[in-house]
């Protein structure tokens, strides 16, 4: 069963729920909509039932349930990133963001949804303001989503992402044909560093790091900035702590 709320209003970020659990949507859905800022715009119970609700409303970001019925969390944000991929430069959905949301704080599972095309995973226990913060975040696209609980996962799998690949290999030529600049700007973003933190840390301009980001997520062919964070795992660039 699938719920809509739209609203006219254009202003704010627009959220989509997608979790099985009713109760867990509602208390969520009185979280986001108490702020200004955020509205949800779409629930929904199941990974189909967002997929055909998304088609017709336009949402930001989306918080995802990793496991669900029929369809789980994974195979919807796989499926979800092909629609964006081929969406129209500057439309709605070709920014679309997806937060995973999982009850593990070490979980193979969160792992799967980033490499599918997540923006980064939050646990269903995360404190309301971290979940809010978590929007605007992944919203902006200027940080990674809580970079202490990443960096948790991505040292728990970092064997795996080191396993020879041909991936691995296109990443490692990828990284090498960054300038000196690019390649510090790469090792700040992933130790999590916002735009402002780097400006401040490398004494640039955030116009000229936001510059330097754009450069980076092109010749790395990365999404966002938490596949620039798997990179650097695989590549070796970042090791487990």
């Amino acid at each position: 069963m699938t719920d809509t709320a739209e609203n006219t209003a254009n202003a704010g970020i627009k959220v989509a729920l997608v979790d099985d659990q009713q109760l867990v949507r509602s208390g969520f859905t009185m979280l986001i909509n108490s702020q200004p800022d955020l509205e949800v715009v779409l629930q929904a119970g199941n990974g189909r039932d967002a997929l055909t609700a998304l088609t017709a409303s336009a949402a930001d970001v989306v918080l995802m349930d990793v496991r669900m019925p029929g369809m789980d969390g994974i195979e919807t944000t796989r499926k979800l990133m092909e629609r964006v991929r081929s969406a129209p430069d500057g439309s709605r959905l070709a920014g679309l963001k997806i937060v995973v949301l999982t009850t593990f704080d070490l979980d193979e599972y969160a792992l799967a949804a980033i490499q599918a095309g997540a923006s980064g995973f939050l646990l269903k226990d995360a404190p309301p303001e971290e979940l809010l913060e978590a929007i605007r975040t992944v919203y902006r696209g200027d940080a990674v989503i809580a970079p202490s609980t990443t960096r948790r996962l991505l040292d728990h799998v970092a064997p795996l992402l080191s396993a020879p690949s041909a991936a691995k290999d296109e990443h490692q030529q990828a990284v090498q044909r960054l300038t000196a600049r690019e390649h510090e700007v790469f090792l700040l973003i992933a130790q999590g560093y916002s735009n402002p933190e780097i400006a401040s840390s490398l004494f640039l301009s955030e116009a000229t790091v936001k510059t330097h980001v754009g450069h980076i997520l092109s010749k790395l062919s990365a999404r966002d900035r938490v596949q620039i964070v798997v990179i650097a795992y695989e590549t070796g660039v970042v090791t487990p702590s």
